[in-house]
């Protein structure tokens, strides 16, 4: 995963958790901010998303975010 689409997805996260998601892990404290929330969910692979990324030949491709956790990017 490059750092674009981590920030991309830290941060659309967080976003949601400040206008009032439910975190989709057990929070260790409440003083936690919504971006520290959402990397927690991010390196524990619970947000059911998926990177689309294009293909030089102008196809695209959905990869599971939980795949490119495996590959250690």
């Amino acid at each position: 995963m490059t750092r674009f689409e981590k920030a991309r997805i830290v941060g659309a996260r967080a976003l949601q958790l400040s206008m009032g998601a439910r975190p989709l892990i057990d929070v260790p404290s409440e003083s936690m901010s919504p971006r520290d929330i959402a990397l927690l969910e991010l390196e524990e692979g619970v947000l059911p998303i998926s990177i689309r990324r294009m293909l030089p030949d102008g196809t695209s491709q959905n990869i599971p975010l939980k795949w490119l956790l495996k590959g250690g990017g």
